[in-house]
């Protein structure tokens, strides 16, 4: 007997539908699987069949034809094992095959028939219900991750006998329900507070500006200045996720089968902070069948690049065109693929190999050229893309010795959000647009004019400072963003002077 049973597979951050048949045949016993199964394909045969012997079930001794479609698509993981398993019962009438054409079904097996959670669910789910499928058979481990989808019925099992059951007597199962907290459920309070920072009120101001338009940001300064504490202080000062954009980031992470201990929905701003030593791969994504990378991982959220120039040059080079576009393409010869990336990228670094160039208390031991080849690491172009440069001094003995007296995040957070709010207004009728970082230079022309003292002042510091026309298209973004937080209207010349600041280390030897 035939059976044929939906299930899907990830391309991406999106889902195709895959077609799994089930042929029974008279012939030697044995399984084979077709439609470029991958090895963990392959190996839910034998699963399948210790699974079935061990949930009650006969496992048919004849010979079986398993067909992925369609089968041009590479098809891998162990999502496949409960579609074969469901398959394997339909085609030899141990269950009803009335529901199989509007269900989908997703799940690894175990040998003694539980079912174990799978990554990827909230996109096959999402893709499921675009495809007019009416009902999708998960996990119980995936259940709200699946729930999320509106108008899609989602049954949640632990074991095979009840998916079994479920076919043969749907009437006596309801579908999931979502969990109401989960839409409003965030940690922003168990992120680390502003004001444990002591001083640095410069780069406290930095911070807030990035955190209100979404701007690129790095701190230099010598060892223990504090740039660390800073740039991990950012998250709790960004505003929560709308829960349009926690689905973006959901996806993205189930795909990448980080949800497992994170709930069913991810309602905080990541924060991603990839070692010095990551490879480009798995910094903007890749591998024989792309996976996202921490780039994707930090979408709408923010990559932290700890001691930036000791990451090696062609991996920062990867950097530029995602922060350029929002987007990362990996392109393989059988497919290319497209991730998210729009992230804020907070970097540090020391001055020079020493650390100490520039310090008031340690001379530094570095020579000119030695200084140059450090910061030979980091390209014109790259730097042209942050926005923030901001120079971190150390404390003073005094200022180390006094209790903390700056803004909490809170404090600070609800500013930030007032100026997000302020620029949504201006963005109503450019829906690609979340904040002022993205702006183009259209858009530049429309929100961020000059009077005569403005232009002036930009293009004596265009001059003295050697800026390329993207890094003064920067200085308009991130005066804006100065103006909203002020909330003035217009741009005015002091909100030009203070981004014009932020642009003094382009190339510090």
């Amino acid at each position: 007997m035939l059976a044929r049973v939906w299930s899907g597979a990830i391309v991406g951050i999106d889902a195709v539908k895959v077609g799994v048949e089930v042929d029974i045949s008279g012939g030697l016993p044995g399984i084979v699987v077709l439609g470029l199964p991958d090895a963990a394909v392959q190996e839910s045969k034998e699963r399948v069949k210790a699974t079935l012997k061990n949930s009650g079930f006969a496992f048919p001794m004849r010979k079986i034809v398993i067909n992925l479609t369609p089968a041009d698509l590479r098809k891998e993981g162990p999502c496949f094992d409960l579609p074969i398993s469901v398959g394997v019962l339909a085609a030899s009438e141990q269950v009803s095959t009335e529901l199989l054409e509007n269900y989908l079904f997703l799940g690894e097996v175990s040998l003694d028939g539980s079912l174990r959670p799978v990554a990827g669910v909230l996109p096959i789910a999402a893709a499921a219900n675009k495809m007019g499928i009416t009902g999708l058979v998960v996990p119980a481990d995936n259940a709200q991750e699946a729930a999320l989808v509106k108008g899609l019925n989602v049954y949640a099992f632990k074991n095979l006998a009840d998916v079994a059951d479920f076919l043969n007597n749907p009437g006596r199962y309801q579908p999931v329900q979502l969990d109401d907290k989960v839409e409003t459920r965030h940690g922003a309070s168990l992120q680390a507070d502003l004001k444990d920072v002591k001083a640095q009120a410069h780069a406290r101001r930095a911070l807030e500006i990035a955190a209100a338009g979404g701007h690129n940001l790095i701190f230099v300064g010598p060892p223990g200045s504090g740039k660390t504490m800073l740039a991990r202080r950012l998250p709790g000062i960004l505003p929560p996720l709308s829960f349009p954009e926690a689905l973006e980031v959901t996806r993205i992470h189930s795909v990448a089968g980080l949800l497992k201990n994170r709930g069913s929905l991810v309602r905080d701003r990541p924060f991603r902070s990839p070692h010095h030593s990551a490879s480009g791969p798995s910094l903007v994504g890749g591998g024989t069948f792309p996976r996202p990378g921490e780039i994707s991982l930090s979408h709408l959220g923010v990559l932290f690049l700890d001691e930036l120039t000791e990451f090696k040059r062609d991996v920062l080079e990867f950097l530029r065109q995602p922060l350029e576009d929002g987007f990362v393409t990996i392109s393989r010869t059988k497919q290319s693929v497209m991730f998210p990336a729009q992230f804020t990228l907070v970097a540090s670094t020391n001055p020079c190999p020493c650390g100490y160039y520039g310090d008031t208390i340690q001379q530094c031991t570095c020579s000119p050229r030695q200084r140059e080849q450090y910061w030979a690491k980091l390209s014109g172009p790259l730097m042209d893309r942050i926005d923030l440069q901001v120079a971190v001094n150390r404390l003073k003995p005094e200022e180390i010795t006094q209790q903390p007296t700056g803004e909490s995040s809170a404090t600070v957070r609800e500013r930030v959000q007032q100026a997000r709010d302020r620029a949504s207004v201006r963005f109503n009728h450019e829906p690609n647009l979340r904040c002022n970082a993205q702006m183009q230079s259209r858009h530049l022309q429309k929100w961020c004019k000059l009077d005569e003292a403005s232009r002036n002042l930009l293009e004596s510091a265009i001059k003295k400072l050697g800026l390329s026309a993207r890094a003064s298209d920067r200085i308009l973004k991130v005066a804006r963003t100065i103006a909203d937080l002020a909330g003035d209207e217009n741009l005015q010349v002091h909100h030009l002077a203070e981004a014009i600041q932020y642009r003094t280390i382009d190339r510090m030897q």
